[in-house]
């Protein structure tokens, strides 16, 4: 259909340029006269429009979906597909539907518009039209399409935004939970053994607690675990491989729990397990049986053979206990009761050992205070005898405790305090000092006592790294200030004091001999030391432990182990002593086989300074011989 203008093309005054925003619009002429294409082209060419034109609707419908236009002018007079057509083909593709389009019609009846708008159309130009009038409408639905299609992509924006500030925010609160769980796992278990803590511990105890309360055949057990020699494991090797010990001890423990069973570190080398819905104690006494079993197996860490084993406390939890604490308590007290017998030990808690507890607390508490005080501590003295003549070659210094009321403490009850609580380094050296004192004192009174030995025990905590130094820098005062104890003192050591670290404790006790100190090794036979190391040892002496010389009945008794120490110290070239000779036919023995010097109550008690001045006064101790 033709087009009718009522301007001219060429009048000037059409020549003005498009908005900026609708510049390089595209648009699509659609009609099927070749000349209307040609004057809307050129007129909308112009205008600066990017402009196509096609001759009838399939062609339109194929530009519009691979080039999709900004607008499409649609006549609505075609031959074999009309506007209307058209149109609605447009509105339903997906692709073209939001294509503002603009019909061009001669027709100028109600119906048609009617029909041009219900097809999709955006609006309607009648024919003849002014050219002005088709740029303003055409600009005006420009706009509107641009503004549509920039709303459009504003809100895909939007929402992505919003998808994406969702998927941070589920991010972060999912970061959130996983801190909370992180904290929470962290508050209640173990950093170092993943095990569970003393709070989570706690936290059982008291659910299993109020089950008993609840229902009177609910019965639990609670297992108080304690390392035993950790401490110096620990000191001596380093804390590195003090942890890996412990991982270690934890997952041994793991295997010997009953399904029904929580382990748990408390702090250190102490560990708990609750077993819980149990019938009778027996139960509990096989677990822990069980955990010494698997606990007393040699640990190689780091190239290094490692013994250890726990003391145990049992006790029975049922509906009696008010508090949780009380049972760990009373489990507490228990495994210091078998600390008290021994290592690798467990031992059931009963009532009696609450007044036990609060002795030993106040025992600790009081040898605090002798021990800052210093003016409790005694020393007393014990002879030792040359066998071949039966003259005092030295001596050996024992500590004493006489309390505030006179009475004087047994050894054996404070001294395993003393080590437990570090104070045995103060009492040692104290006990260090009074013995060089005395020395000096003797060496000046009787002057023909040389060769004589004073013998002082000293704690395995001095072999620690951590006290090394303090000892080495006493003894150096000692021999400054008193020049007897060069070549007479003696320190007697433990053998659990080298079995940690041999190659460390070899370097002290060269540091030792340096300084002019003898050394021996006390009870000798009852520890773990490898033999392999002994040559190594600068000692100069072994001391057999009594309980092997008391095995000597008659000159036909058990004897084979002390037979065996005497053959190694002769090879060794080492000075043989036997400890707790109580009666002549122990005596006649261990002389028999070259026993060079013996000590025990055959010949004399330890007594104070004053009865061993005497005794040395004398020189010579005999003994009455047997009926």
């Amino acid at each position: 259909m033709t087009i009718f203008l009522d301007q001219a093309p060429e009048d000037e005054s059409l020549d003005h340029p498009s908005s900026e925003s609708l510049a390089l619009s595209n648009i699509l002429i659609v009609d099927d006269n070749p000349e209307n294409l040609r004057v809307l082209e050129t007129l909308l060419t112009r205008q600066g429009y990017e402009v196509r034109g096609v001759v009838n609707g399939e062609m339109a419908l194929r530009a519009s979906q691979t080039a999709p236009p900004d607008l499409i002018l649609l006549d609505i007079m075609m031959p074999d597909l009309n506007g209307y057509e058209v149109c609605k083909r447009l509105k339903a593709n997906p692709q073209t539907e939001a294509i503002p389009v603009i019909f061009l019609s001669a027709l100028d009846e109600v119906i048609d518009k009617v029909s041009a708008f219900g097809s999709g159309g955006v609006d309607y130009i009648t024919k003849p039209f002014q050219f002005d009038e088709v740029l303003v409408r055409i600009e005006t639905h420009l706009s509107l399409h641009n503004t549509r299609t920039a709303l459009k992509k504003l809100n895909t924006e939007l929402e992505l935004r919003v998808i994406q500030r969702t998927a941070q925010l589920e991010k972060e609160i999912t970061a959130r939970q996983n801190a909370q769980q992180q904290l929470l796992h962290l508050a209640l278990h173990d950093p170092l053994t993943g095990l569970p803590n003393r709070a989570w511990f706690g936290e059982r105890l008291s659910q299993a607690l109020e089950s008993a309360k609840q229902h009177s055949n609910y019965r639990f057990a609670v297992l108080y675990l304690d390392c035993d020699r950790f401490k110096i494991i620990n000191d001596s090797l380093g804390h590195s491989l003090g942890d890996q010990l412990l991982i270690s001890v934890a997952r041994r423990l793991e295997s010997c729990l009953l399904p029904v069973s929580m382990l748990a570190r408390l702090g250190g080398d102490e560990f708990a397990i609750l077993i819980e819905d149990i019938d009778s104690m027996a139960e509990a006494i096989q677990v822990a049986e069980r955990v010494n079993r698997e606990l007393s197996l040699i640990y190689t860490i780091s190239q290094h053979e490692i013994f250890m084993n726990a003391c145990i406390g049992i006790v029975m939890g049922d509906g009696s206990y008010d508090q949780p604490e009380h049972l760990l308590r009373d489990a507490d007290t228990a495994m210091y009761h078998a600390k008290s017998v021994g290592k690798g030990r467990y031992q059931v808690f009963d009532s009696s050992m609450h007044q036990y507890a609060q002795k030993r607390l106040q025992l600790e508490i009081d040898l605090q205070r002798a021990t800052e005080q210093g003016n409790e501590f005694i020393v007393y003295y014990q002879p030792i005898i040359a066998t071949e003549n039966q003259q005092i070659v030295g001596v050996e210094a024992l500590v004493r405790w006489q309390r505030e009321n006179g009475i004087i403490q047994n050894p054996g009850e404070f001294i395993r305090v003393a080590e437990e609580t570090d104070l045995i380094l103060p009492i040692d050296l104290w006990v260090i000092r009074k013995a060089a004192e005395q020395l000096q004192e003797w060496v000046t009174a009787f002057p023909s006592l040389r060769p004589f030995t004073m013998s002082v025990n000293l704690s395995a905590k001095h072999f620690l790294p951590a006290y090394q130094q303090q000892l080495l820098e006493a003894l150096d005062t000692l021999l400054t200030e008193f020049p007897a104890v060069k070549h007479a003192l003696k320190l007697e050591i433990t053998e659990s004091s080298i079995i940690d670290d041999p190659e460390g404790t070899i370097q002290f006790l060269h540091q030792l001999k340096q300084r002019h100190i003898l050394l021996s090794i006390d009870d000798f036979g009852t520890g773990y030391s490898s033999l392999s190391y002994l040559h190594q040892f600068p000692v100069d002496t072994l001391k057999i432990d009594r309980r092997f010389i008391q095995q000597v009945q008659g000159i036909h008794g058990n004897v084979g182990i002390i037979k065996t120490i005497t053959t190694l110290g002769r090879q060794l070239g080492l000075t043989l002593t036997a400890e707790g000779v109580e009666t002549p036919a122990q005596f006649n023995y261990v002389k028999s086989i070259h026993c060079q010097e013996v000590q025990g109550f055959l010949f004399s008690l330890p007594v104070a300074a004053p009865a061993a001045t005497e005794l040395l006064r004398h020189g010579y101790m005999a003994f009455l011989p047997e009926p």
